[in-house]
């Protein structure tokens, strides 16, 4: 866990970037010339890209839905467009402006969609290419866009305005008809005042020629479109929010601010038939019911077997106070009143049709919800919600943390799954998800992708993020350890943090072993094993830790304040409280401050611990003479060696999680020995030592209430790096040998030598011996990272043990299978000669170098940047190679070969806006990057060439050809929908020929960088009848991703396109229009 300090965050960012490739480079210091190793990494094998987002769209403020395609798109206040069809097809859009989207409409079946955004543009989005891009865009200038209508197979956008007037655009050219309705002609002298924005526009289902224009003041008028005049005007005195049409066109109901409904017969504009206060409490003498707060948007959904479906958000009545906001559905006499755990944002009800004049049979609402989208199947009794399975539940508690792991053991993702499987909750609809459109990508990539998330609540989440898909495997919460205070009078002493005591800071997981370290907040670290057995653990296991800063005055030693020497001076109990004091002794020390006492009280009664994570061990830290502990700021676990270490800012605890004792508990000064090269005045925190020691105060951490000065702590010196190996501890080893690395706040790496007794059961008796070695090396700037390699440049992967289930007893054949397993315990010193060397690659805040071992010398140095810092380095696997991957707080992310720390790439691509993206930034193997891009997002990216080229293959295709549904036989329906007279009639109507051409200063049509396709005519795929039957022959063949052939075949073809039509319109002319 790093810390920050947002000032030097910012400076970081005002600072230039400082390109490392413009840095000195020191190459082989004179006289020391090392071993040549072959490096094959250039930097063509390098380009970054961003490649999905996976997460809930971040504030959520428009709906759509494609009924045919089954295809879902949510767009966001920052103008943001997701667009989601089968579990797996997921996309993610940006409008350049940034301006929130206020309405979506798919063009259906037609593989596009048009967004208004608040700043008065449409875009028109083409979605036959698997990354949708924007055809055409229209400035309105003169008027504010409030809704949007397009009628289902036409090609004429109604736009309504602020000022109360509609506009007409063509969606093929995205211009303008001269066709407009003015608001003063619509209401005439029916209203003395404004009759208020337009907040509805809809047609007639039964007469596309009648329009219905709802005013926000509370006027409906019904507009006809060949007559240019009003049929009928009907006025409620209570603002409109939303309007729906019966399927038979002789009815519609409006939703009001009072929390009513009003039903209007269409030729009786007198008054409504029916007024409806779903939620009102009906009082009696027949007066009114009382108002109730405004219902947002009502849905009128007809059945061919049943009585129609009324359903509605909002409405609730005044007096009830904390309740949740609701869905209601109306069905005969049964309401059924759904609460939801957040806002409702919008919601749309999904029918089996996608024509407005037939019975609707509508089968499940989609809700979409500040923070959540829940589908409800309205097939089923009770209403139950379908199960989700998009990944939209990664903010679920916000994230505090995430490791990202690529290239995982094979049975790891079906071990994690098989546990996390039992956790499913039931009740839900038996149906499959209905939003089912779109294909899947072709998943390049064979190798599996591990994501942990750490939450705010002391969950943490392993996602299968394999192959551009992401989906949660395994939830665990650490919580469950630790007592819950009952009641808020009854504080635990969780005064290190105001709020969520248990979240997660920093996790270590070794995926070869499973075994999982995490350290939380309130200074807290545990230990878990994987297993599949299901276990009662009688007394959990913990030990409590007391770190203490001291600076003892070194000119007089005193006693026991004599420093240590950097001899041997481990023992199996160098720490001076007794290992294993389990209930806290005291509470407060003689002075009345609090003493030894840990921040969180461990459950004292047995812990029933399902199959998945299992607690080993919580190790927590305690108050130490009215100071609380702080926070942990590093964290590494070896499975090879059974231990755990940590640190902060006041010194370094490692802990034998086997035998469950603690061997080291050193203040940071203590490290050193007599080789601490500061010079530290005894007790006097204030006063600063090097300029490079700029520690980072943690701005992560909510707040810390503490006697000490942050003065004080700004000053010390924290372990920022940990990292087990087995390497040459001194200069004079002739082998490597098990240690641990240890790197500051201040540019200091200390190596601790560590004497592991023999396997088996000795190792269960005996102590680890564990000794300051006495070799310091130096950096400037925090150390990040550290790794090794061997002599050929190959990384040395720390110890591990194969993960083995420990809740059976072992057999004897599984302990002979075991020994046959052991290999995977890599141990450098038995695969190689002594006579080789190795390397230690250490990355801080500032640089990089390369020390050759055991001689210590530097081989490689990079000064990364000088103006900003380092705020994340991983050294990965990368195309059988290694390197050095870098993000910078100026935004920059680098990469560097290993061992000579050439520069490969450096990259401008983001800026650091905020602490989150520094938290959870991380590089791993094979390319991939991540980042939380939104409190509910992970936005995920590749460093790599091979897969930004790969990529279009990965993704999935949101359009797919699907045959348009057959349109309900009517005798009396006037062939009005796609046949010959009604697009003709349209045509005429907003054509340039009867209505002239639309005022140029209205609005300004700008061309989308999506390609020539929509630039010339047809070809952009949204055109009427005749041109959709052309690209259907034309993409017959043609698979839809092929973009570059198909955008050469339109070009060629627009030319011949209006001879190509006539032919065809003569081929097809006796047939009707849906045997096309």
């Amino acid at each position: 866990m790093r810390k920050f300090n947002i000032r030097k965050v910012l400076d970081g960012l005002t600072a230039g970037s400082s390109s490392a490739s413009q840095q000195q480079q020191q190459q082989h210091p004179p006289g020391n010339r090392e071993p040549e190793i072959q490096e094959t990494l250039q930097s063509e094998h390098f380009q970054l890209c961003k490649t999905v987002r996976h997460g809930f769209p971040y504030q959520p403020s428009a709906l759509a839905f494609d009924p045919v395609q089954k295809i879902l798109a949510v767009g966001t206040q920052t103008g943001a467009l997701r667009l989601f069809g089968r579990p797996g097809v997921e996309c993610y859009c940006q409008h350049d402006s940034g301006a929130a989207v206020i309405q979506l409409q798919f063009l259906i079946n037609e593989g596009a969609l048009v967004s208004a955004l608040a700043d008065d543009t449409l875009h028109l989005w083409n979605l036959r290419q698997k990354r949708p891009a924007i055809l055409h865009s229209l400035k309105f200038c003169r008027e504010r866009v409030t809704f949007c209508h397009l009628p289902f197979q036409s090609k004429w956008l109604y736009v309504g305005t602020e000022r109360g007037n509609i506009h007409i655009v063509n969606v093929e050219s995205f211009t303008l008809s001269g066709y407009v309705i003015m608001w003063n002609k619509a209401i005439e002298l029916s209203s003395k005042s404004h009759p208020g924005p337009v907040v509805h526009i809809s047609d007639n289902p039964m007469d596309e020629g009648k329009l219905l224009i709802g005013f926000e003041s509370g006027t409906v008028v019904l507009w006809d479109l060949k007559s240019k005049k009003a049929d009928y005007r009907y006025t409620y005195d209570e603002a409109i929010h939303s309007v729906a049409w019966h399927h038979e066109g002789k009815q519609f109901i409006c939703s009001h601010s009072d929390g009513t409904l009003t039903i209007w017969n269409v030729r009786s504009p007198a008054k409504p038939v029916q007024t409806i206060t779903p939620h009102g409490k009906q009082l009696k003498d027949g007066k009114k019911p009382e108002p109730c707060k405004p219902i947002l948007k009502v849905e009128f959904k007809t059945t061919r077997s049943g009585e129609p479906f009324i359903i509605l958000s909002g409405g609730l009545s005044y007096d009830t106070v904390g309740r949740r906001p609701c869905l209601t559905v109306m069905h005969g006499k049964s309401t059924a009143v759904l609460e939801m755990d957040y806002s409702i944002v919008d919601f749309l009800t999904l029918c089996e049709t996608p024509y407005p004049n037939d019975f609707q049979e509508p089968y499940a609402v989609v809700v979409l919800l500040e923070k959540d989208l829940v589908l409800i199947d309205l097939a089923q009794n009770g209403y139950p919600i379908f199960e989700n399975p998009y990944p939209l539940s990664i903010h679920e508690s916000p994230v505090t943390c995430c490791e990202y792991f690529a290239d995982c053991p094979v049975d790891l993702i079906p071990a994690l799954y098989s546990v996390g499987a039992r956790q499913k909750r039931q009740g839900y609809s038996k149906k499959e998800w209905p939003i089912n459109g779109g294909n899947w990508g072709l998943g390049a990539q064979s190798y599996s992708e591990i994501i942990i998330t750490g939450h705010a609540d002391g969950s943490i989440k392993f996602w299968d993020a394999s192959a551009i898909t992401l989906q949660v495997l395994y939830k665990l919460k650490t919580s469950k350890v630790f007592e819950k205070s009952r009641n808020k009078d009854e504080k635990p002493n969780t005064d290190i943090v105001d709020e969520d005591p248990y979240a997660i800071q920093i996790i270590s997981w070794c995926p070869e072993s499973r075994m999982l370290c995490i350290a939380g907040v309130s200074a807290h670290v545990i230990i878990y094993r994987f297993s599949k057995q299901e276990v009662i653990t009688e007394v959990i296991p913990m030990l409590e830790v007391r770190l203490l800063y001291e600076i003892s005055d070194v000119e007089t030693p005193e006693g026991e304040q004599a420093p240590p020497l950097p001899t041997p001076v481990g023992s199996a109990n160098p720490q001076p409280i007794p290992p294993q004091s389990h209930p806290s002794t005291s509470s407060s020390s003689s002075d009345g401050l609090r003493d030894n006492v840990p921040c969180l009280k461990v459950k004292s009664s047995p812990l029933k611990q399902s199959p998945g994570y299992q607690t080993e061990l919580v190790i927590q830290l305690v108050w130490v003479g009215g100071e609380p502990p702080q926070q942990i700021t590093s964290l590494a676990v070896n499975s090879s060696y059974g231990l755990v270490v940590f640190g902060n800012c006041n010194g370094i605890a490692m802990v034998d999680y086997l035998q469950k004792a603690v061997l080291l508990n050193l203040g940071t000064i203590e490290l050193y020995g007599s080789n601490d090269p500061y010079r530290r005045e005894p007790r006097s925190p204030r006063k600063s030592r090097q300029p490079s020691g700029d520690i980072k105060d943690n701005s992560f951490s909510r707040s810390r209430s503490s006697s000490v000065t942050s003065i004080d702590k700004e000053s010390r010196e924290a372990i920022s790096a940990l990292h087990f190996c087995e390497t040459f501890t001194r200069k004079t080893d002739s082998a490597p040998s098990p240690c641990l690395w240890v790197g500051t706040t201040l540019g200091t790496v200390l190596v601790i030598a560590l004497n592991l007794p023999p396997g088996g059961e000795q190792r269960l008796l005996q102590p680890v011996i564990v000794s300051p070695s006495g070799t310091i090396l130096r950096l400037k700037g925090a150390i990040l990272r550290m790794a090794f390699l061997d002599s050929t440049g190959c990384l040395v992967p720390p110890a591990h043990e194969p993960w083995k289930e420990h809740n059976v007893p072992e057999e004897k054949d599984e302990k002979e299978k075991v020994k046959k397993r052991r290999p995977v315990s890599v141990s450098p010193s038995s695969s190689q000669e002594i006579s080789e060397n190795q390397y230690a690659v250490i990355c801080s805040e500032k640089q990089a170098k390369v020390i050759s071992l055991p001689t210590q010398n530097c081989a490689y140095k990079q000064n990364i940047t000088e103006t900003s810092f380092v705020l994340r380095g991983d050294i990965v696997s990368f195309s059988n190679s290694i390197c050095l991957a870098c993000f910078c707080a100026n935004g920059h992310i680098m990469t560097f070969s290993l061992p000579s720390l050439r520069p490969l790439l450096d990259v401008y691509y983001l800026p650091l806006t905020n602490m989150r993206i520094a938290r959870t930034f991380c590089f791993t193997n094979n390319g991939q990057a991540l980042y939380l891009v939104s409190p509910t997002e992970i936005q995920r990216l590749t460093y790599s060439q091979e897969t930004c080229e790969n990529l279009q293959e990965m993704l999935g295709e949101l359009f797919t050809p699907v045959e348009t549904p057959e349109a309900p036989n009517r005798g009396f329906f006037k062939g009005l929908f796609g046949g010959g007279a009604q697009s003709l009639d349209r045509e005429e109507l907003f054509g340039e020929s009867s209505s002239g051409k639309a005022s140029r200063s209205l609005a300004q049509h700008i061309p989308g960088p999506g390609g020539i396709e929509g630039v010339k005519g047809a070809a952009s795929g949204v055109v009427g009848e005749l041109a959709r039957a052309r690209l259907a022959l034309d993409e017959r063949g043609q698979k839809l991703s092929d973009l570059e052939e198909r955008t050469a075949a339109m070009l060629s073809s627009a030319d011949s396109f209006s001879k190509h039509a006539h032919e065809m319109m003569l081929k097809y002319k006796d047939k009707k229009w849906y045997q096309f």
